[in-house]
């Protein structure tokens, strides 16, 4: 079944940063995929002001969203997959006001992209992180044997969510604005 809601595929992250790197090293290759009109892809590696700017200048916003990053994240092999579900929310004031000093700066950061997007109302209905893990950061143009493999694993699920959604056995997770920076 084909999705007809207006999609945007964004890798976030890096280059040069090995494994860290993925959503920039495979932008060609997502590219390439047969989509329907509605979704476009391109690179989100600048700061989240930026996009936030590029999605209000939208005429019909996003109604889905799709991000392709790599994060450590504790209990993961590398090259895992986790797929999660932004559900909203906002960490305090003080936090936002982080998210935006970084984002004034120049840093690239997932979570602060999700936080600075809800503040600033350009979420409109689902957004999901494609997460891999990328283990230790080391500078480089090449991924991980354990990344690599996944690479086929990887576009087949941006696929599935830019033409119509997960299948009901497939594990997403949550991500909740108030509780994103809870962790590290």
């Amino acid at each position: 079944m084909e999705s007809n809601k207006k999609t945007f595929v964004g890798t976030v992250g890096y280059h040069i940063l090995g494994n860290h790197s993925i959503g920039p090293m495979l932008l060609q290759e997502l590219q390439k995929m047969e989509v329907s009109s509605n979704v476009k892809i391109d690179e989100l590696n600048w700061g989240p002001v930026a996009v936030i700017q590029q999605f209000q200048a939208e005429e019909i916003p996003y109604q889905k969203v799709i991000l392709l990053c790599a994060i450590e994240r504790p209990g993961r092999e590398i090259g895992e997959i986790t797929i999660f579900k932004w559900k909203g929310g906002l960490p305090d004031e003080e936090q936002i006001q982080a998210c935006m000093g970084d984002a004034a700066t120049g840093v690239i950061s997932v979570e602060n992209l999700l936080v600075l997007g809800e503040y600033f109302g350009i979420w409109k209905e689902e957004v999901y992180l494609i997460d891999v893990e990328p283990g230790e950061e080391i500078a480089g143009e090449q991924l991980t044997p354990e990344v690599e493999k996944q690479v086929p694993e990887i576009l087949k699920t941006v696929f599935r969510l830019t033409s119509g959604g997960l299948s009901e056995n497939e594990k997403v997770s949550y991500l909740f604005g108030d509780k994103i920076f809870a962790n590290g």
